[in-house]
């Protein structure tokens, strides 16, 4: 941190060096969401770097079914063999009554494979360094790292990561990756849900419901319904005047840092955090699969790749905008309006954040002018787009595709096909052409969890989903 720096300007972008060797990344992390072991594994079949998943305790989400010890070693597998990441979540804040089993815990993970753990504690921390001394600590959002100092902290106390709050603006981004060391890694949200307390921290839930956030069992009563109860009237009620549809009083707003994530990168992240463990392994594909080709847009127009993915020079995790004609600084020099040039995004990616159950989307925090707001007039999820069905196989000589059914398609109806690291493949379903599993000719596919068939004049993946605009445009769950 205190080495002698130079810097290397190229196409008006600062890219900060050392006089030695310095710290470099093979390239910014996609860092993607698993409720269970199939989304693990579209997680990495779509891209994924790493992927972050719970066990069936000591999560920060209970909701999804999560992974038992033989999920994580198969998982752990799979995405090494594909040159993935696997991080455990044991972020809950710990009674007394639990500390015992989160040691015996932190040491069955410490056999299965694992790459990370993600902690709150400080006190688990501690017990990980000692427990499982080979496995990275990455510190949680629930620790609420809003500052360098708090970040030195807890590098010092054996950190590879920090998961930044998720309430600070891209110049805290830049300020906290200045003044931290190298191999500190530097972990921000992207996309998902966001919780209307700081860092993740409330008391809602445990105080409506009894279940505890903080412990992975969010009901979530900040996006119900409100309305007002006058005492001397029960039974009689009086809406807040949002609108006349009910109250929402916490109902925050979607992160989709998807358009913007040049300027993120720039300001120091390193990892790029996808929430949505509770989600569908569809969600998983969809996001992952955008978030992935943004970043490999950004490492061919930034210069690091060719359009091949070979490396042209080492990614820097230090990039800085800078005005032309001036010298290329770092820290609070770096933070003046830049000319360099903006990230271009193929229009289909910065579509599919559309394409998946969401709430009205903003960009967070991470610009002042533009802050996270509430949907004051719904309480559900838009969701213009649902899947129809899954690729099982692909016949080239017949030009058919194998497909289970999820919802019914029909003559006329267009179709996508969502398959990694490429456009979708857009389809007219074509008429007469639908056969059942025993090959018997049918006029639509109508029934849910069947084997059909139908014409594909292009090849498409296995497990490949194929999705459709929704006749209904709104659903109230996820």
């Amino acid at each position: 941190m205190n080495e002698q720096m130079t810097t290397i300007q190229t196409d008006s972008i600062a890219i900060a060096d050392t006089a030695t060797s310095r710290h470099t990344r093979r390239r910014p992390e996609v860092l993607a969401p698993a409720g269970n072991l199939r989304s693990l594994k579209t997680a990495v079949d779509f891209g994924a770097d790493a992927v972050y998943c719970g066990g069936k305790a000591f999560g920060m989400r209970s909701a999804p079914k999560n992974f038992t010890l033989e999920d994580f070693e198969e998982g752990a597998r799979y995405a090494h063999k594909h040159g993935a990441r696997v991080y455990v979540t044991c972020n809950i804040l710990p009674h007394n009554d639990e500390v015992a089993a989160m040691r015996e815990y932190i040491g069955q993970l410490a056999e299965v494979g694992v790459d990370a753990l993600i902690v709150t504690d400080i006190g688990i921390m501690m017990d990980a360094r000692r427990i499982a001394p080979k496995l990275e600590l990455h510190v949680s959002t629930q620790a609420g790292v809003t500052n360098y100092g708090a970040a030195n902290a807890l590098y010092e106390l054996g950190a590879k990561r920090v998961v930044l709050a998720r309430e600070l603006d891209l110049d805290a981004v830049r300020d906290i990756r200045a003044n931290t060391p190298d191999d500190l890694d530097i972990e921000c949200f992207v996309h998902g849900s966001m919780c209307m307390a700081f860092s993740g921290r409330c008391l809602l839930s445990n105080y409506l419901t009894g279940r505890s956030g903080n412990h992975g069992d969010c009901a979530q009563p900040c996006r119900w319904k409100y309305h007002v109860v006058e005492e001397k009237r029960p039974g009689r009620f009086f809406p807040v005047e949002e609108n006349g549809e009910g109250t929402f009083l916490f109902n925050s707003q979607d992160m989709n840092m998807l358009g913007h994530l040049d300027d993120l990168i720039d300001a120091g992240a390193t990892s790029l955090k996808i929430e949505g463990r509770a989600k569908s392994a569809y969600y998983v594909a969809a996001v992952t699969n955008a978030y992935k080709t943004a970043v490999d847009a950004y490492m061919v127009q930034r210069g690091f790749e060719d359009g091949q993915g070979h490396t042209l020079r080492p990614f820097a995790d230090r990039v800085r905008r800078t005005p032309a004609g001036q010298p290329a600084l770092l820290g609070d020099a770096a933070r003046l309006p830049g000319d360099a040039p903006h990230v271009v995004l193929p229009q289909w990616v910065l579509d599919e954040p559309y394409k998946v159950s969401h709430r009205e989307y903003s960009t967070g925090f991470y610009y002042p002018e533009h802050q996270v707001g509430q949907n004051t007039d719904r309480g559900g999820y838009f969701r213009d787009w649902i899947v129809v069905g899954e690729v099982i196989s692909y016949d080239a000589t017949t030009r058919r595709v194998t497909l289970m059914s999820r919802n019914k398609i029909e003559a006329g109806q267009e179709v996508e096909f969502l398959m990694p690291g490429r456009e979708p493949l857009r389809m007219t379903v074509p008429a007469g052409g639908f056969l059942d599993a025993d090959g018997h000719w049918v006029e639509s596919v109508n029934n849910p969890a069947h084997v059909f068939s139908m014409p594909c004049p292009e090849p498409v993946t296995v497990n490949a989903a194929i999705r459709s605009r929704a006749r209904n445009r709104t659903l109230k769950a996820e």
